[in-house]
């Protein structure tokens, strides 16, 4: 599956919401200046230049970027399903230079942009709905995307399992999908477990006392396992703040198989918590959406969590480090 990246800015593929106002501005005004035509073609119809709307002068810089995303579809073509949905696929380029804008402004406003996208898009045409339904998966939900983003794909569930364009079977999996995304949000507390080490003595994860609680979900068995392990394993960020206790890393193994876990106990760093889930309850009873695996989520003091399902250890890194330095 191929993966479009926005053409309005350079940008890290592992974003965090740690961007300056400045940069906000900046990418603002790049995006009045890009509203030239997509040239791609799809048999012999050529696509209607795309045109960003133009943002008011007088409008507070502030509200740039919340207007840039209310009225960025405005003058979008959504009845064109050869064009802009042909070989060529116009339409998705499009969409990636449209998350990267609401990626940057208050979710609250992104959430109410994307739901009148999906409106916009179903009164329009069935085709187009389900086409941009399909590109929110691929870019907002699946797992190797880095715009992966699951608070702006919160509003497309919701959007989804109140339709009543969307037949009741095909809301099992999105209603399924919202059940475990608003489960362990960001800002609320991380839901507590027991865990087991090695010698048969159990904690808790709510009673680990730390500044910052590292939660990594595990598979020995898996290589992007192993390289997360080794990238945190070297980091001296990670390292010097475990060693002065700010940071304290638990290692869990979710699954059934207990002999993967014991004969990789070696590679595990032993200022880690490495443990397992006896009974596999978390799996069991989908207390995380541990849908892919590694997961990381870091977490404060008192165990709220501040990223859920990061990219990667830099991300966290990157995190830590921004609050550190911060008064």
């Amino acid at each position: 599956m191929k993966i479009l990246l926005p053409q309005i800015v350079n940008r890290q593929l592992i974003k965090t919401r740690l961007i300056s106002f400045t940069l906000f501005c900046t990418l603002i005004v790049m995006c009045a200046a890009c509203s030239g035509g997509n040239k791609n073609t799809a048999g012999e119809k050529k696509p209607v230049p795309f045109e960003l709307p133009e943002i008011p002068i007088m409008l507070p810089p502030q509200e740039r970027g919340v207007f840039l995303a209310q009225n960025y579809w405005n003058k979008f073509d959504f009845t064109d399903t050869v064009s802009m949905w042909g070989e060529d696929f116009a339409a998705e380029q499009i969409f990636v230079n449209y998350v990267d804008i609401i990626w940057r402004i208050d979710i609250a406003d992104a959430a109410r942009s994307i739901k009148k996208l999906l409106a916009t898009a179903e009164a329009a045409d069935s085709l187009t709905f389900t086409r941009f339904l399909d590109l929110c998966d691929k870019y907002l939900y699946e797992p190797n995307s880095p715009m992966r983003n699951e608070e702006l794909y919160i509003p497309v569930l919701e959007y989804v399992v109140a339709s009543s364009a969307v037949p009741e079977l095909e809301k099992l999996r999105p209603q399924h999908r919202l059940e475990m995304a608003l489960k362990n949000r960001v800002g609320t507390q991380a839901a507590d477990f027991v865990y087991t080490l090695a010698s048969g003595a159990t904690g808790r994860l709510h009673n680990i006392r730390a500044d910052y609680t590292i939660v990594f979900f595990n598979n020995p068995d898996c290589s992007a396992c192993q390289d997360m392990r080794n990238e945190m394993s070297s980091s001296s960020l990670l390292s010097e703040l475990i060693q002065s206790g700010k940071v304290k890393i638990l290692a869990l193994y979710p699954d059934e198989d207990l002999s993967i876990w014991q004969n990789y106990r070696q590679y595990v760093p032993t200022t880690w918590i490495n443990a397992y889930d006896k009974g596999q309850v978390l799996r069991k009873e989908n207390t995380y959406d541990l849908k892919a695996i590694p997961t990381l989520y870091l977490l404060s003091h008192d165990k709220s969590v501040l990223i859920k399902d990061a990219f990667s250890p830099q991300q966290i890194e990157q995190y830590i480090a921004y609050f550190m330095q911060t008064p």
